[in-house]
């Protein structure tokens, strides 16, 4: 990578000369070389992060934090927005994540509702960046302009994904190729971080044939293109059919470079098939929501529900431990691409704890095992 790093940026380095028409096409050189250039160091961050998770235990890989719990749109699959709250303040979002670097943390990702509502997003992001953290955002899109994504260049942003529902919008889901093509275009021009394209497929997809569009697009404008189910209520699976099984399997070949090329989770997934294997949320993966409690996953909040201050390495070290009763038929792919990490090691032996009867949050799901799926 380096070597490839050095020739680009040996082949730019007269770029100064350039000018009157060329500028633009000098412009676009530049972008790629800086694009290069942080692929590169990212890439061997992750290299540690891998040998570092690899030799160790004791600290989270992956964390998922809300910065805002509202989002602008209202899709109807989604349960992880509302259209009230208000942005967690900068300072107290500074703290959470002095917190998480405190505990030893490799990645965290910004998710939402929508971040990018967020006034102060990018100083969360430089944030993170100067705790030596990898940096990335999950986002629909739609405040991203040319403007916007050179500040998230700035602000030091390593990954970017948007999830592309559909060609055009309907009433399940607004975020289209048809609205955000315009978007993913400033993106390809202009961003130096790594730009992931995620489709779906599942319930709700009313013409399943639109993700193979919008990923071979995605390639096409030189991004990652990765496939996701959609889960229903409880996060569970819901099995595809054939015609949606075939065009999940032509999207994992054109996305060859997506870690879940290396597993079988997203196969059983789209066939409707329970996976064995070690979920480590709770210790391995956080996610904090807007409120700094910790929680397994977005689709199992309110358990353990405990604030991020108060979350121990004793409590860490349980949840590692701890048999999870949804893995069998869970979607959360991310979840599982961490847990893969320990899925040799280490058999889970305990229960979840029982839950404090205090009452929680209404905007929080009450954990519990998920019914039969019909």
């Amino acid at each position: 990578m380096y070597n490839l790093v050095g020739a680009l940026v040996h082949f730019v380095g007269p770029q100064n000369k350039t000018t009157g028409a060329n500028s633009a096409v000098s412009a676009k050189t530049a972008v790629r070389v800086r694009r290069a250039a942080r692929f590169a160091r990212t890439r061997m961050r992750e290299l540690r992060m891998i040998v570092k998770a690899l030799a160790s235990t004791k600290h989270p890989i992956l964390v998922h934090i809300i910065p805002m719990r509202r989002c602008n749109l209202a899709c109807t699959y989604c349960n992880e927005f509302d259209d009230v709250s208000t942005a967690v303040p900068l300072d107290e979002m500074k703290r959470r994540l002095d917190l998480l670097a405190d505990m030893g943390t490799s990645i965290i990702t910004i998710s939402g509702g929508e971040p990018l509502l967020h006034p102060e997003i990018d100083e969360v992001i430089r944030h993170i960046r100067r705790r030596g953290i990898i940096a990335g955002m999950i986002t629909n899109g739609f405040f991203l302009n040319q403007e916007r994504i050179k500040r998230l260049n700035r602000a030091g942003l390593e990954h970017l994904q948007i999830s592309i529902d559909n060609v055009t919008p309907d009433e399940v889901s607004k975020k289209s190729l048809k609205t955000l093509d315009g978007r993913l275009e400033m993106l390809a021009q202009h961003a130096v971080f790594q730009v992931n394209i995620n489709s779906v497929l599942g319930s709700g997809v009313k013409n399943p044939e639109d993700a193979l569009q919008i990923a071979h697009r995605a390639v096409e404008l030189g991004f990652t293109s990765t496939v996701g189910i959609i889960h229903d209520n409880n996060g569970q699976l819901k099995p595809l059919g054939e015609r949606e099984q075939s065009i999940f399997e032509e999207i994992m070949e054109l996305g060859k470079r997506s870690f879940s090329r290396f597993n079988e989770f997203q196969h059983n997934v789209a066939r409707g098939r329970e996976h064995n294997w070690r979920c480590r949320s709770g210790s391995r993966y956080l996610y904090i929501c807007e409120r700094g409690l910790v929680h397994w996953c977005s689709q199992q909040r309110g358990y353990p529900g405990i604030p991020l201050s108060q979350y121990s390495p004793e409590m860490r070290h349980r949840e590692y431990s701890t048999e999870k009763f949804c893995a069998p038929r869970c979607t959360v792919s991310c979840v599982q691409q961490v847990g893969i990490l320990d899925n040799w090691r280490d058999p889970q032996n305990l229960k979840p704890m029982p839950m404090d009867p205090a009452p929680q949050a209404p905007e929080l799901v009450q954990i519990g095992p998920a019914g039969d799926i019909q």
